[in-house]
Order: structure tokens, then sequence, then C-alpha cells
């Protein structure tokens, strides 16, 4: 019996021994060159990055769609149940390191031929039962790492899926906020065409009068009614526009098309703080940089699970049970059957089958890199796209205005002069349209600055997305048990900043 044990102990404390072969490059973050600060950073920018910053827009209708949007998107919903299928993936991979036990009962009655090639002897029924029970073991050791490596592979996947959550979170946060903000200015757009409508249907209605007395032109009535028209036709164009902003919204907000209520107007809406930052941070602050690290991780991983694929597979096999034809004596000692054995498979000739698993590992892992690094670039544009957006939406916004307040002026002087007989109907016509078409532009530049501060604070990535992503996470189903814990990814070192 002492011999038996020590025949299987021995191959367990082999592998115990030689637990730490593990096949591959181990995963060292890439070194990326960095530039110091961003080429467009402003001065008076803060760090609150981390904040929930759409509360800086201090519209609690606002805050509400955000929230809505968060626990009813199914965008994120599938998200979230994407996490779910890695998660599960992980566990079926790293179950491989355990060995695995099954139990069975057969239960068999079955007739013997008594004309057969081996007649049974006379007295002895022909009928007659089996039973059957056993427990039975196979255990594949992973001597060179190869599940070890695929299990890093599969924790990985499951923070790239997780990375994948939080980015579908930070693009809906941004795209309510800004689709927002454009339903809010195309409402004032609407405002603006409404009411310049009704000024010149007033101005149509003298020319007519004036014009029926002889007190003024055709020309000068048709003028009129053809800027009427041109203000007027741009009423149903806009109502088109808010019906469809309101629909793109409802379906970020998870429901059918519906009517969206709003909260502030344009002008009230507090334009959040810019966030500051440098642009290393952008490395462990965006979801989509940290997706695609992820996957490099997972694929640098698999490189040595493709290389363990060139030395022994070694598996352990076990059964333990009893036979008997009756069930009274199944227990008993006579009945009991055992059995175990070890097997090595060693590949010898593949036809360039193992060279060419290694090559595809190789490549992806390249592949991952490539674009780990390429998130990195695009990631340093956009940041440094919305912060010149803002810095220059905001100037275009005080020349506009500037711009509006000149024509109101200029408005109100020709029509004092067209009605002291100084000038023509036309100058006033000129200033009108003139001053419409201004305020028309001035209300799309206050949007574009407003959305180009949600895209910077996008850009920027943030300990935002946690908050939001807490807001996502739905309440456990009772009776339910609670999900597998990930262990923890080793921490890797910051990429350091070139001086």
């Amino acid at each position: 019996m002492r011999a038996s044990i020590a025949r299987v102990a021995a191959p367990l404390l082999l592998t115990g021994a030689l637990g730490g072969c593990l096949l591959g490059p181990n995963y060292e973050r890439p070194r990326v060159e960095t530039p110091a600060t961003f080429r467009f950073a402003q001065a008076q920018a803060e760090d609150v990055v981390n904040t929930t910053w759409w509360e800086q827009f201090q519209d609690p209708v606002l805050n509400e769609l955000i929230k809505t949007a968060l626990a009813n998107n199914l965008n994120v919903k599938e998200a979230s149940a994407r996490v779910d299928e890695f998660m599960g993936q992980f566990v079926s991979t790293r179950s491989a390191l355990f060995p695995q036990v099954s139990a069975g009962f057969l239960a068999s009655r079955q007739r013997a031929s008594q004309s057969g090639p081996t007649p049974i002897p006379p007295g002895v029924s022909p009928v007659f039962n089996e039973f059957q029970p056993s427990v039975s073991g196979f255990w594949d050791i992973d001597l060179f790492g190869k599940v070890r490596r695929e299990t890093e592979a599969a924790r990985a996947n499951v923070g790239a899926a997780e990375q994948g959550h939080r980015a579908t979170i930070l693009t809906l946060v941004s795209s309510v906020a800004s689709s927002y903000i454009v339903l809010r200015s195309l409402d004032r757009q609407l405002e603006i065409a409404q009411s310049t409508t009704a000024s010149r249907a007033d101005s149509v209605h003298v020319f007519t009068l004036r014009q029926q007395f002889g007190q003024t032109s055709q020309m000068e009535l048709a003028q009129s009614q053809s800027d009427y028209e041109a203000s007027a036709a741009t009423i149903p164009q806009l109502e088109q526009q808010i019906a469809q902003q309101e629909d793109a919204l409802s379906v970020l907000l998870g429901s059918n098309p519906e009517p969206i209520l709003r909260g502030r107007a344009l002008d009230a809406l507090e334009a959040p703080a810019v966030p500051a930052g440098l642009p290393s941070e952008l490395l462990d602050r965006r979801p989509d940089v940290l997706q695609a690290e992820q996957n490099l991780i997972a694929q640098n991983a698999l490189i040595g699970a493709a290389r363990a694929l060139y030395f022994p597979d070694i598996s352990l096999t076990g059964l333990f049970g009893s036979v008997s034809t009756r069930f009274s004596n199944l227990f008993t000692g006579p009945a009991r059957v055992w059995a175990y054995a070890g097997s090595v498979t060693v590949p010898i000739f593949t036809g360039g089958n193992i060279y060419g698993q290694n090559k595809q590992a190789e490549a992806r892992q390249q592949e991952a890199l490539f674009a780990y690094e390429n998130a990195i670039q695009v990631a340093f544009q956009q940041v440094d796209d919305a912060l010149i957006a803002v810095q220059k939406s905001g100037e275009q916004l005080v020349i506009q205005g500037r711009q509006v307040d000149s024509l109101s002026t200029y408005l109100r002087l020709a029509r004092q002069r067209y009605d002291a007989g100084y000038t023509s109907y036309l100058e006033v016509l000129d200033a009108e349209r003139n001053l419409f078409n201004a305020q028309l532009q001035y209300t799309q530049t206050q949007a574009a600055t407003l959305t180009n501060v949600v895209s910077l604070y996008m850009a920027m990535g943030g300990g935002w997305v946690v908050e939001a992503e807490k807001m996502t996470a739905p309440p456990p189903a009772s009776g339910q048990p609670p999900p597998p814990q990930v262990p923890p990814a080793a921490p890797q070192p910051v990429a350091e900043v070139p001086q």
C-alpha cells in the first residue's frame, strides 16, 4: 500500500517542484514615448477629471438623463454581459489546472445466448444483472505552463472586457451630454426663427396695407415677403432636427423614441471647468488604452502557451469502484475494482502545425502591440484636438457675440432711418437678414463650446468613469451565487516619460 502511494505521489511532487516552469515571455509594459505636456494645454485648467463633471452644468434634468441612460442603455448592458462571458471563459480555462473528478453508476440486465460459441453450463441462468458504481479522475499536469499561460490570457481578456465596458460608459455619458446640449441649441434656434418670422409677418402686413394705398412699391413688398418666407422655411427644418435629436437621445436612454424633458436653457448652462492632466496619465485613465494593453497581455501570454506545445503532455487517470451481479454484494471486498495510469505524449512530427501556431501567436502579439501604441497616439491626438477646440470655440463665441450686438444696433438704426425717410427698406431687410444669420451662428457656437468641453472630458478619461460604472451595476438577483473573483494581475510599472 505504501509503495502504491509513493508511486502515485512521485509525479505530484515532481509537478510541484517544477511548478514555476513557464514558457514564453513575461509581460512588461512597453516603453512609449509621450510628450511632456499637451500642445494646447490651458493655464487655467483644473484637476477635475476624476469628478462627475456633468453636474457642473447645474442642470438637474441633464443629471437625471445621464442616470437613466447608465441604468437602461442597451449598449452598456451588452458590454456588461460581455464581461460575464469572459469571466466564464476565465473560470473554465483555470479549471484545467485542477484534477477533474466524476462519478457514475451503471446498472444493466442481459441474457446470454445458450447456443453461442461459448455455451452456458447446465443449471446456470442465462439472465444476469450487473451493477457498477465508480469514481474516476483525470489530471493533465501543467508541467510546462501551457494552462497557466492560457489562464493568464483569460484573466487579461476579462480585464479587457471590463475596460470595454468602461469605454462604453464613457462614450454614453459624453453622448447624452452632447446630445442634450445640441437639443437645447436647436430649441433656441427655433425660438429665434419663430420670433424673426413673426416680426417679418408683421412687416409684410404693414407693407401690404401701404402698397394698397400707394405708399410703397410692389418691389419692397416682394422683398419683405421673400425674407418672411426664408425665415419661415427654417422652422420646419429645425422642428425636424429637434424630433430626430429627441429620438436619438431616447435610444441612448434605453427607451423607444419619445419627447425629452428640458431643463435649463442653453444660455443658462454652466460650462464645466477645463480638466488638467499630464500626457502620461492617459495610459492609466483612458479605458480604450487600458483595453488595448489587456489585449496585449493576453496575446503575450499565449506565446508561452504555443511554445508549450513542443513539450510532453503528461496526464494521470484513475478509477475506483465495484462491480457485482448482485446489488447485495456490491460494496463487499471481492467486488472492488480500481485502476490508475499515467501517460506521456511527446510530439515528434506535426508537419509544421506547432511551428505555425507559434508564428501565429507571435504575430498576434505584434498586432496587439501596434494596436496599443496606436491607441496611445490616437489618445494624444484626441486630447490635443479637444483642447484647441475648447480654446478656439471660446474665442469664436466672444467675437460672434460682439457681431450680434453690432448687428442689433445696425438694425435699430436702419429702422429709424427708414421711418424718417432717409433710406429704402432694402437696408432694413439686409440688417434683419444679417442679424438672423448671426444669431443662429452664435447659438450653434454656444453649443459647440459646451460640447467641446464634453469631448475633452471624454478624451481625458478619468476616475469619473468608475463612479459612473457604479450607477450601472444591477442589484444582485436573490438566490444567485456571487460571481467568482478574478485574481488581480500583477501591477505593471507606469511608462516612463522621456525627458
